[in-house]
């Protein structure tokens, strides 16, 4: 099964697609579009969010850093052609440009044991770095967001596919564009993990945000599994549960590392699910998944 790397690799990241935010209005406008606290993030700063269609269900999960005067968007390049236009929507009654900055930056993950102490050593202070910054992710975990053509950190690479695993052991949501508009925020664990304000104010979707806190109308979240799958695993595919001797439909692959047969994947299923609950791919029979405990703890 997938360890996290001995020592500190960097992994070019091809999936990713970036949005830039910059005007004097920028902070303001995001403000009152995403879950996340814009407005309380300093230069080099940087947090996990979401942005919702005014029911509250997501366009996509971001990482947003603040470069000082300019705001960027980290996502899954399948949501950009939704997001970008949604997000570009109300931006003409601001003093703001929103725009896709793809062809400008290059992302990057960085991961491996020993990774903090690396960062230390050649960033320092502050996250800002060789015009980009580096964003905290989890423990050992973070994006490296550069300008095309700057030098890039001399570390051994990794593949796209073992980064992709690296996140979903850490309990990180990822989303691609058949899941948009399917899911609240809470869902896919943005609470858990610092991307939802409760205390900011207005922002799109925000009333249901707020009613599945503080009424409990949430009943499910983003779990890890980890098991056997035979054959290739595809985003989407149909995941169900055991019920005795049946199988009950119980939710979809959101994203999957896979290696041989050892696998891995995020799906949104019910909260109340037991500890010892085995599930399978509808479309592999033989296939069995079982729950792998979150890093952190589920709260609404």
């Amino acid at each position: 099964m997938l360890t996290i790397p001995a020592t500190p690799r960097l992994y070019p990241l091809t999936d990713r697609a970036v949005i830039s935010l910059t005007g004097e209005d920028s902070v303001k406008y995001l403000q009152g579009q995403v879950t996340c606290d814009v407005a309380a993030l300093a230069a080099g700063d940087a947090c996990a969010g979401g942005h919702c269609d005014a029911k509250g269900k997501l366009w996509a999960p971001f990482w947003l850093a603040n470069l000082g005067e300019q705001l960027l968007l980290v996502y899954q390049h399948s949501l950009k052609a939704r997001q970008l236009a949604e997000l570009k929507k109300f931006a003409v009654f601001a003093k703001t440009e929103v725009s896709d900055a793809g062809e400008h930056w290059q992302v990057f993950g960085l991961a491996g044991e020993g990774l903090s102490h690396w960062l230390n050593s050649h960033v320092g202070d502050g996250n800002l770095w060789q015009g980009g910054i580096i964003m905290p992710l989890a423990a050992e975990h973070a994006l490296l967001v550069l300008p095309v053509g700057a030098e890039l950190p001399e570390l051994p690479q990794g593949s796209e596919q073992e980064w992709q695993g690296l996140m979903i052991q850490a309990g990180l949501p990822d989303m691609s564009a058949e899941h948009q508009g399917e899911y609240i925020p809470q869902m896919l664990n943005l609470q858990a993990i610092g991307g939802i304000s409760f205390t900011k104010g207005c922002y799109l979707g925000q009333e249901t945000v707020a009613r599945a806190k503080y009424r409990g109308a949430n009943k499910k979240a983003m779990f890890v599994l980890e098991g056997k799958a035979g054959g290739p695993i595809a985003v989407n595919q149909d995941l169900e549960l055991q019920l005795g001797d049946n199988w009950r439909r119980a939710g979809t692959v959101l994203s999957h590392w896979q290696q041989g047969e050892d696998c891995l994947l995020t799906a949104v299923l019910n909260k109340d699910l037991e500890a010892d609950a085995v599930l399978r791919l509808k479309e592999q029979p033989a296939s069995r998944l079982r729950l792998r405990p979150l890093p952190y703890d589920l709260v609404d």
